[in-house]
């Protein structure tokens, strides 16, 4: 319509919502139609709702590109949660009501994708679940081998000189961390790097290295400090 676009929600049941004109563009537009067409999919934010009436009111403008992007990557893997559990039902004999393990999953989990996520990470994350185990085993060995574990990097610039007689070796010694990458960048500077699954335990590690070196540079005549690498 000139004054605005009858729509339906998908996650919501087809749930019918309402467009207006202003709510289109940040700016004022003459013609609606050359922003939008019908058939057309779109990221809307749900800025209204008015009971009384059942009358939902969205929104295109008000949506960032950062949330858009969210959304969309969040539909795309939601999509691929539920082909990887079509492929797990088939593999399990395909004798089970497939609505029901799904809703037995986004009970347990919130959506699909974060069931074969977790499964991916930890075999006992679906120890809880009430589906068949057949079809848990499935899901086990379909995720170890479609989802890449998540790994990211955190990392310091360690300043540290050694002042004992034997300060080079005393030196080599504070940086052998465990699963710690040392890299030179000019005397006394090093980066220290530690990649993990997630960020929570990849700080841990890091602080724990960080304390280690700085233990035995109070030991051994050494001046210690760092700075976080953003």
């Amino acid at each position: 319509m000139p004054y605005g676009a009858f729509c339906t929600l998908p996650e919501y049941g087809d749930l019918e919502a309402f467009l207006h004109v202003s709510e289109v563009a940040p700016r004022w537009i003459k013609n609606i139609h050359e922003f939008i067409s019908e058939g057309q999919r779109y990221v809307v934010k749900v800025h209204h709702v008015d009971r009384t009436k059942n009358q939902v009111d969205v929104s295109i403008k008000r949506v960032s590109e950062e949330e858009k992007k969210q959304k969309l990557e969040l539909i795309k893997t939601e999509k691929r949660g539920e082909k990887l559990l079509d492929i797990a039902i088939k593999a399990a004999g395909g004798k089970m009501d497939a609505k029901a393990v799904r809703a037995a999953i986004e009970g347990e989990f919130g959506d699909i994708y974060s069931c074969f996520k977790e499964a991916s990470l930890n075999e006992k994350a679906l120890d809880k679940l009430d589906i068949p185990k057949e079809l848990k085993a499935r899901i086990v060995d379909i995720a170890k081998k479609n989802i890449k574990k998540p790994v990211v990097e955190v990392a310091a610039i360690v300043t540290l000189t050694c002042y004992g007689s034997d300060g080079l070796n005393d030196m080599k010694k504070a940086l052998e961390v465990e699963d710690a990458v040392m890299h030179y960048l000019g005397a006394p500077r090093y980066k220290l790097s530690i990649t993990a699954p997630d960020y929570k335990s990849g700080e841990k590690k890091l602080l724990g290295a960080l304390e280690h070196i700085k233990a035995f540079a109070q030991k051994n005549n050494c001046d210690f400090k760092f700075e976080r690498e953003e």
